[in-house]
């Protein structure tokens, strides 16, 4: 008799704000989840306000969701593909002109700049992304290959390959660049929040110019760099 009824449209008898199509739950609760992070971060992440915002009663949720880190990961993993696809449209966007040199410092460029916007037009998400809250996010095959760890990889082997990047610079290149980055797409959500949206261009135009500047290494003499590596090591016990 009751085959074919949506049990959870029977525990909740009060309007969602969002529907969802029969068996789609899980999913209307994880745009749901999306959302609320992306109104207010990571910390507004919870059970009962995804299924409020989904309209069905807590219950349901638990049934797709064991608790709140379920949730949050799966929020985090929302976030992180609307991060790569902003990267990804950022490099798509670059016009293919000048010399190889030329258009692999615009990719780099384009791939900063795409992280930096998606921080500074989404810090919710953003914040929910880098959330210290909940496990960290599986590296399966399929996301490792396009996440924006892996275009930064990319972009960094191709200054290599077209002779920009000497190989022996390569090494942990990727840590120092996006250590660089992220730290300014953070500082957008903080002390800098506030300045002019020209002023904030030409921060991240600055910021990438010493970045390209930086990895090809050529501004200290070898002496120099061994003495500041030397003095930058940590003590030595």
């Amino acid at each position: 008799m009751l085959a074919g009824v949506n049990i959870y449209l029977m525990e909740s008898s009060v309007a969602g704000k969002r529907g969802y199509h029969h068996g789609d739950l899980r999913n209307a609760l994880i745009t749901a989840a999306a959302d609320l992070a992306a109104k207010g971060g990571p910390e507004s992440v919870t059970i009962r306000a995804a299924a409020r915002e989904a309209g069905v009663t807590p219950t349901a949720a638990y049934r797709h969701f064991a608790g709140r880190e379920e949730l949050l990961t799966a929020a985090k993993e929302w976030a992180l593909d609307e991060l790569t696809k902003e990267m990804y449209e950022e490099v798509a966007a670059r016009p293919v002109a000048g010399d190889a040199v030329s258009r692999a410092l615009a990719r780099l460029g384009a791939i900063g700049r795409g992280y930096i916007a998606f921080a500074r037009a989404q810090p919710g998400l953003f914040r929910t992304v880098f959330s210290p809250e909940g496990p960290k996010l599986e590296n399966t095959p399929e996301r490792t290959a396009t996440s924006p760890y892996q275009l930064l990889l990319s972009g960094l082997d191709e200054l290599v390959a077209v002779g920009y990047l000497p190989a022996d610079r390569r090494p942990m290149a990727e840590l120092a660049a996006w250590s660089m980055v992220h730290g300014l797409a953070t500082l957008q959500d903080g002390p800098l929040r506030d300045l002019p949206d020209d002023l904030r261009d030409e921060m991240i135009v600055r910021s990438m110019l010493v970045l390209a500047h930086g990895v090809k290494g050529n501004a200290l003499t070898p002496a120099q760099e061994e003495l500041l590596a030397d003095q930058l090591a940590a003590p030595k016990s």
